[in-house]
Formats: structure tokens, C-alpha cells, sequence
């Protein structure tokens, strides 16, 4: 018995040794077809990695722009604000105020996006409850923007976000616009005409930064 005891147990190393060698060729075997396709699962990422990964993407998403270019959309979440933009080449009045019916109009002289300056945006406003062109009512509201509110122009490329610093009324007859040269600024200001003499609501706000659409 003893020795009929022994055969059973040596046969049954010798299945398991054929079998742990059958298994071991299969998954070496196996793994190496999985790397030359490159299906092999990678490590899981580290902190470092993960930080550095995050790093790119931001380096990707933020711009900075050192050449000048022109606003075509600007944008106001907080007023449901969202409107185009043109750029006129002359300061003729008849020239801008036909430009106001179709949007905002960037002042000619005024400085353009991605460089330091002021960029000074007019628009119509109106508050009567019918209106055939919707441009007159282009700023419809600016004067409920509010400080640390952002306001985003577009160009075609990158999106210029300024955050609000004031608004105020200004009466055009005694008071003028500041275009600071020093900086990158933002100024809105409601208008019924280039021409004409009345109030007007002026928002100021100063650049934050510029994102690649």
C-alpha cells in the first residue's frame, strides 16, 4: 500500500510540474506578443507625473499674445451680454455710427487685444420694448456689470478676459474717456451717436489673461 501510496503522489508532481511548465509558457508567450503590439498596461502614474502632465495642459490652454489683434465678439456671462465686434479704419463719424447698427464698434485709436493700451468698445443702448435691429441694444445693461465681473473679447484666435474694476456715468458733453497706455485695459461705453451730447455709462475693467480658444 505504502508503495501504491507513493506512485499516486509522484504522478500526481509530475501532472502538476507539466502543468506550472505549460502555464508559465503560455503567460510568457502571451505577454511578450502583448508588448510587441504595445497592449501591455502602463504603471500608474505618479504624483510628480501627474503634476507635470497638469503643467502641459495649462502651458497649452493660457497664451500670451505680443502682437496686436482685433476684437470680433465680446462676451459678458454676468448680463447675458454677447455680441460681435468691428473695427473701423477711420473716425468718420457717419462711418462708426453706421457700424453701430450692426454691433459693438472698437474706437479706431484705441489700442487692439494682446498688446498694452486701452480698448475702447461703444455700443448702443436702448430700452424701449420694441425694437426692429437688435443693435440698439448691443450694451443693454452694462451699467449692472459689477467689480470682479469678467468680461471676455474675442479675437480669432484667443480669448481676452478683463475683470471689472468700475462703472460710472459720464456725461459726454464735460467729461472724456481715459485711454491709459500703461497696461492692458478694457473700456465699454454706451453711445446713441459719435456725434451726440448726453449721458453715457462707462465700465472699466483691466486685463486677467489670454486662453487659445
Amino acid at each position: 500500500m505504502a508503495r501504491k501510496h507513493k506512485g499516486v503522489v509522484r504522478e500526481l508532481e509530475g501532472r502538476f510540474s507539466a502543468f506550472a511548465f505549460a502555464f508559465m509558457s503560455i503567460f510568457v508567450i502571451s505577454f511578450i506578443f502583448l508588448a510587441w503590439v504595445g497592449a501591455t498596461p502602463n504603471p500608474p502614474a505618479t504624483d510628480s507625473q501627474t503634476s507635470s502632465e497638469t503643467t502641459v495642459m495649462t502651458s497649452q490652454t493660457s497664451a500670451t499674445s505680443s502682437s496686436p489683434e482685433s476684437p470680433v465678439r465680446v462676451v459678458a456671462k454676468d448680463i447675458d451680454l454677447d455680441v460681435t465686434v468691428s473695427n473701423p479704419t477711420t473716425i468718420d463719424i457717419d462711418v462708426l455710427d453706421q457700424a453701430l447698427l450692426v454691433g459693438a464698434v472698437r474706437y479706431p485709436t484705441s489700442a487692439e487685444l494682446g498688446v498694452d493700451g486701452t480698448v475702447l468698445l461703444f455700443g448702443h443702448s436702448s430700452y424701449l420694448p420694441i425694437v426692429h435691429n437688435q443693435a440698439y441694444k448691443t450694451f443693454d445693461g452694462i451699467q449692472n456689470l459689477k467689480t470682479g465681473d469678467i468680461v471676455s473679447v474675442y479675437s480669432s484666435a484667443h480669448e481676452y478676459r478683463y475683470q471689472v474694476t468700475g462703472m460710472r456715468v459720464a456725461d459726454a458733453e464735460g467729461d472724456s474717456v481715459e485711454l491709459s497706455t500703461s497696461g492692458k485695459h478694457l473700456t465699454l461705453v454706451t453711445c446713441d451717436s459719435f456725434a451726440s451730447k448726453n449721458h453715457r455709462f462707462v465700465v472699466t475693467a483691466d486685463y486677467v489673461g489670454a486662453y487659445t480658444r
